[in-house]
């Protein structure tokens, strides 16, 4: 394959999807494959792109709102996690062991002492934020510190040769935020936004509805009280965030920020990282060109957020784990995609007709 390409992005990206379409296959039978390997070039600049190295950040931190026990697990796993992540033992550790990922765990707002790790970065905001249901989750300078964190993180990524990042989260509460963010993102009911997070039984769950309702009822004036009506502006972003975000979420904002125009393609998980997008994009409207997502999650919300950023996942497993374990699941696939690009055969190559009656 010829690897010279202009540098401009949607010219690159237009040779990428020439190549998929002489293959020897049939028209798009790669289905979403061949945008996504469309996109990874573009992003790189190359129609020679690659996946290494790859850098998995996990964003960590603890919030309020989960005194009010809308999740299964009491707050204090999420500093219980950090250590398995580090240790080696969480779902994200073997799968980034698996994929040659490297795992990197960043403290923004965990509420514990942390041992010492070199794949632990300290970045601390403060100890988690404030309890949502009773007033703002963090200040506004609490969010400009979490998004430079997120910015400063993913840069030490980058410096370090990452030409993939995977993002993911950790914090015990999340899917709240997460189902909130995106009643305020998407202007959908929060009924509909709010799913059973960490595997909540009936009766859990319906109080963690009626105390969504109840934070939504709070800061709806406070996120512009939309209705699903003209895009989500920037200030509503900043506002939503403080009022319902968390400080691993603004992070995940920072870190999709900081590496626009970067040439490192980024993973997108789930739920809570996909809010983080959505409040990205409100942010700079570019902020999505270089990320692709990964699946879809089982949280009702994450669909609708897909929905409403108008784009498609590789994965739909039916996943909830989070974590960023479905973005890492998706990362062997896109190396199959760029290898399938790289190495097939075209027709005028391989000799093979493309009249009627090629290969199907």
């Amino acid at each position: 394959m010829d690897t010279a390409a202009p540098a401009d992005p949607d010219t690159i990206r237009v040779l990428a999807l020439r190549r998929l379409d002489a293959l020897t296959k049939p028209l798009g039978s790669l289905g979403r494959l061949e945008p996504a390997v469309a996109q990874v070039c573009a992003i790189q600049r190359t129609l020679a792109p690659r996946l290494e190295p790859a850098v998995a950040l996990l964003f960590a931190a603890d919030h309020g709102i989960a005194a009010e026990a809308v999740s299964a697990y009491p707050r204090a796993v999420t500093a219980q996690m950090v250590c398995n992540f580090l240790a080696g033992g969480a779902a994200a550790s073997v799968l980034s062991r698996r994929f040659g990922c490297e795992l990197r765990v960043v403290d923004v707002g965990v509420d514990a002492p942390l041992p010492d790790h070199p794949s632990l970065e300290r970045r601390k905001v403060a100890c988690g934020t404030a309890n949502l249901l009773h007033g703002a989750a963090m200040s506004a300078a609490q969010l400009e510190a979490a998004l430079a964190a997120g910015s400063d993180a993913a840069r030490v990524a980058l410096d370090r040769g990452a030409r993939v990042l995977v993002l993911g989260e950790m914090g015990i509460g999340n899917t709240s935020c997460a189902a909130l963010l995106c009643a305020a993102v998407t202007g959908a009911p929060i009924e509909l936004c709010t799913g059973r997070g960490t595997g909540l039984g009936d009766e859990a769950f319906e109080r963690k509805r009626a105390i969504l309702r109840a934070a939504w009822r709070r800061h709806v004036d406070d996120c512009g009280g939309r209705a699903a009506a003209g895009p989500f502006s920037a200030a509503e972003a900043r506002a939503a965030l403080c009022s319902l975000g968390g400080f691993e979420v603004a992070a995940l904002a920072g870190a999709i920020l900081a590496t626009r125009a970067s040439g490192c393609a980024v993973l997108i998980d789930g739920v809570t990282v996909t809010a983080a997008a959505a409040c990205a994009h409100a942010l700079e409207a570019d902020a999505l060109e270089h990320c692709l997502f990964a699946h879809r999650s089982a949280e009702p919300a994450h669909a609708l957020l897909l929905r409403h950023l108008g784009v498609e996942p590789l994965l739909d497993l039916d996943m909830r784990l989070g974590e960023g374990s479905g973005a890492l699941l998706a990362l062997p696939i896109l190396h199959a995609a760029l290898a399938l690009f790289a190495e097939m055969a075209t027709f005028e190559g391989a000799g093979v007709s493309m009249a009627v009656g090629a290969p199907h």
